[in-house]
């Protein structure tokens, strides 16, 4: 029997736990399996994991076939309907050990158990099973899961429960162990990071997590923040990204929108100008600081003037890169039920934002034409900078070391040194 072949679909998150998944499945000795974590941020990631199924069972028609991740978890049914999947895990109970044990031996579960999810809004912890990274000198460390903010878009909530987070004790050792490992930096990751500390002893926040880290594990040489939410960064964030060199000056922002009205109609906690004071004051506290965003287009009611004021925030924001996602419409959820912008025009106003995105990229790129960039090695021929540009060498370069590099040119998605 061969190992379990695992398919991840979504966010960094999930591919974090794709990886404690193939420990856990591995010390349970299951063998012979198919594993889809699916993703449920759109409708559209709901079609693409049923297309990975059908894919994934054309290709091993013996295997146990295994779903599980957001989609899993909020539409177990739809996924046990299918006659190419064998099991239905939630999002719990695929980090849990007892979980792949009772995998490994059917009977425990009995045949006709083919969904094995349960309320997630009962959870009240994290999982506690830790991963000593991914990857070979970039490590992923998960601080918290869940969310407890329901904006009228989204479903993840309902796939990932409320805000838990990991002790900042528990994260300290980890890093220490990543860092002993010899990895040379280390992600933040979560669902919602702003909100960690929240379910803690004295309500501590990312920032002084982020301090806590940089103080006890000197040797890290760099912490990068994978996500937030602006509107929720604590003084003490705002403070290391001022004094302190080892976070990285680069931060992706869930901004969504650049139209007040939207952004009530989408239930966020920020306003237009909030964004665009928070970039303000990031930059004159860190001038390299460089801004990814995630922006939503064709949101119900939303007109052609509306949509203008999300095209120049791109500017307003001084943003970079851009994750662009067309309105995906999903049962459920509050705005599912408010006016829909026609598909055509959603279609069209993405292409128009992700074409403000790519002109803003090619500006950054310009911008580093001449500049020297300490660039973290992932192969012999690719690294990243401090603000995670993609920079492709020239000649060969020592794996998995920080080298410092000047930009020669640019190609329209990468850097060249």
């Amino acid at each position: 029997m061969s190992a379990p072949v695992f398919s991840t679909l979504g966010c960094r998150l999930n591919a974090y736990e794709t990886e404690a998944m193939k420990d856990l499945a591995e010390k349970a000795g299951i063998e012979g399996a198919v594993v889809v974590n699916t993703c449920a941020v759109t409708a559209e990631a709901v079609r693409k994991a049923k297309q990975e199924i059908r894919r994934l069972r054309r290709e091993n028609p013996d295997a146990t076939l295994i779903v599980t991740g957001c989609a899993a978890q909020t539409e177990p049914e739809t996924f046990a309907a299918m006659p190419e999947v064998t099991r239905v895990i939630g999002n719990t109970e695929k980090m849990q050990a007892a979980t792949w044990a009772a995998l490994k031996a059917p009977d425990l579960i009995g045949e006709t158990e083919k969904i094995m999810v349960d309320d997630i809004m009962s959870v009240t912890e994290t999982a506690g099973h830790l991963i000593d990274g991914f990857g070979r000198h970039r490590a992923y460390v998960q601080i918290q899961n869940g969310c407890d903010h329901r904006c009228t878009f989204c479903i993840i909530p309902y796939g990932r429960g409320n805000s838990r987070s990991v002790p900042a004790g528990v994260v300290v050792e980890q890093i220490k162990r990543l860092v002993d490992k010899g990895f040379l930096e280390v992600v933040l990751t979560g669902v919602d990071l702003t909100s960690w500390g929240a379910d803690l002893p004295g309500a501590p926040r990312l920032g002084d997590l982020v301090m806590r880290i940089l103080r006890l594990v000197p040797d890290l040489a760099r912490l990068r923040i994978s996500s937030i939410d602006s509107i929720e960064a604590d003084e003490n964030l705002m403070q290391a990204i001022a004094t302190e060199p080892r976070l990285m000056p680069h931060l992706h922002l869930s901004l969504q929108h650049g139209d007040d009205l939207i952004l009530k109609r989408m239930k966020r906690r920020h306003l237009r100008d909030d964004a665009i004071r928070f970039c303000d004051e990031a930059r004159r506290l860190r001038p390299d600081i460089v801004f990814g965003a995630d922006i939503i287009a064709g949101f119900p009611t939303e007109t052609e003037a509306m949509f203008d004021n999300s095209v120049r925030l791109v500017r307003d924001c001084g943003l970079t890169f851009l994750h662009v996602f067309p309105y995906s419409r999903r049962d459920g959820t509050p705005a599912a039920r408010m006016p829909q912008v026609r598909g055509p025009a959603i279609r069209e106003r993405a292409a128009r934002l992700r074409a403000e995105g790519d002109a803003a990229l090619t500006r950054h790129l310009s911008a580093e034409l001449g500049k020297a960039h300490r660039i973290l090695t992932e192969s012999a021929h690719m690294g990243r900078t401090e603000q995670f540009m993609e920079v492709a060498f020239a000649t060969d370069q020592p794996v998995g070391a920080i080298v410092t590099a000047r930009i020669a040119g640019a190609d329209g998605r990468m850097l060249l040194a």
